[in-house]
């Protein structure tokens, strides 16, 4: 209720507009969490982001494990004899299957998993490749920016 009031949910809608209208070229690296809406909403391929990059230390996924292993595995921790370590063993099964960014380039979601060391010369070259990037959109006289 404090975010509504505050306006969270009506300046996270001008971010994603303006992501969404930008002509210019879009590039993301994402180096540790990229769950959920955030992920979606801070240039994502799904937004048209040009290129989209990833540490192997990068956690990709729709949920974090601790809400996703609640939700998916609760008939097996709810039936199990210690549903503490029966948690837990589904924490870390959904982390190793679904929180990396190998799940998510195999998806398309994601253009290359990178060494950060390699960071630098990944962004300069997408930027040297996207630096002739133009759009042809219809001419419009202004946009309906969510206020």
């Amino acid at each position: 209720m404090d975010q509504e009031h505050n306006g969270v949910i009506r300046h996270g809608a001008k971010l994603l507009y303006a992501f969404s209208e930008a002509t210019v070229p879009k590039i993301n690296v994402i180096i540790r969490k990229a769950i959920g809406g955030a992920y979606i909403a801070m240039n994502s391929k799904h937004l048209g982001a040009d290129m989209v990059l990833a540490w192997p230390t990068a956690e990709i996924a729709v949920m974090g494990a601790e809400g996703a292993a609640n939700i998916v595995f609760r008939k097996e921790i709810a039936s199990s004899e210690n549903p503490q370590e029966a948690r837990k063993q589904k924490i870390a099964e959904y982390s190793n299957k679904f929180l990396n960014p190998y799940v998510a380039a195999s998806r398309g979601y994601i253009d290359d998993i990178i060494q950060p060391s390699a960071t630098r010369n990944r962004l300069i070259s997408a930027l040297c490749m996207l630096s002739s990037k133009r759009e042809g959109r219809p001419p419009k006289k202004h946009g309906n920016i969510p206020l």
